[in-house]
């Protein structure tokens, strides 16, 4: 059988003055080693996209990280200079394709902007400059500029018992991430179980409920030390026996049609 295909929702970025549909590798590198799945990035156009005819043709849903932000009038609140950069085309791209991907039982891995995206795209709300709240952690990058520096493993997520993550991470309880974020869940959507947190109470995982398949959210890294991170490892394999799965299923549902 040939490898399944993830749908990976781009960044629109200026590149030399010309605008480009693009991916991180750090992504679509682990869903290759790792997850065991190619990936297929789709444009992130304000209008246009057909989030099912996209989703007809493949395997699962990998939503990455970013540099922008999920844009504030997508959560009720007003928008400022200092809640950006936005990036219309990838919100406009990502939300459909989550709501739509949940409903249909495809497997979804949403990553940092990813699990904002997916709180969003169900209901929930944001955080802006966390690090700026009473009682909270500095969840940002350290200020290197070497990046295994920058996504070094250096924080402790307390992962809850029983929980999916738990379940695909084979362990509970703390584990140590990379989470490099000045934003987070402030509101969890009203169908999503919150699987983990930080030491400060930051939302570092969630799950939707009574999900048809893998459907999980974290605010960490895993995609960045797939291959040598056991946790992390653990996480892809799991999304990736999710696809393979799927990938059979639609594959028997052709054949039998």
């Amino acid at each position: 059988m040939p490898k399944p295909l993830v749908a990976v929702p781009a960044d629109l970025r200026e590149i030399e003055g010309a605008l480009w549909h693009a991916a991180p590798d750090q992504y679509v590198n682990a869903a290759m080693k790792v997850a065991g799945a190619m990936s297929v990035i789709v444009p992130a156009f304000e209008h246009g996209n057909d989030a099912d005819a996209l989703l007809d043709r493949v395997d699962g849903v990998l939503i990455s990280g970013a540099v922008s932000n999920v844009h504030p009038s997508l959560y009720g609140k007003e928008a400022t200079d200092a809640d950006g950069p936005f990036d219309p085309g990838r919100d406009a791209t990502s939300l459909p394709l989550i709501r739509r991907a949940i409903a249909r039982g495809i497997p979804l891995l949403a990553i940092c902007r990813g699990i904002q995206e997916l709180n969003v795209a169900l209901g929930g709300t944001l955080a802006s400059e966390i690090q700026d709240l009473p009682g909270r952690h500095d969840h940002r990058k350290p200020d290197v500029s070497e990046r295994d520096g920058m996504y070094a493993i250096r924080q402790p997520v307390f992962i809850a018992e029983g929980s999916c993550v738990a379940t695909y991470l084979g362990l509970a309880g703390e584990i140590q991430v990379n989470s490099l974020h000045r934003q987070a869940i402030a509101e969890t959507a009203p169908l999503l179980k919150v699987e983990a947190t930080a030491a400060d109470g930051t939302v570092e995982a969630v799950s939707v409920i009574d999900a048809k398949n893998f459907a999980v959210g974290v605010q960490w890294h895993p995609e960045y030390w797939a291959e040598t991170d056991a946790p992390s490892r653990a996480l892809f394999e799991a999304f990736g026996e999710a696809v393979r799965a799927y990938q059979a299923r639609r594959n028997a549902t052709s054949a039998a049609a």
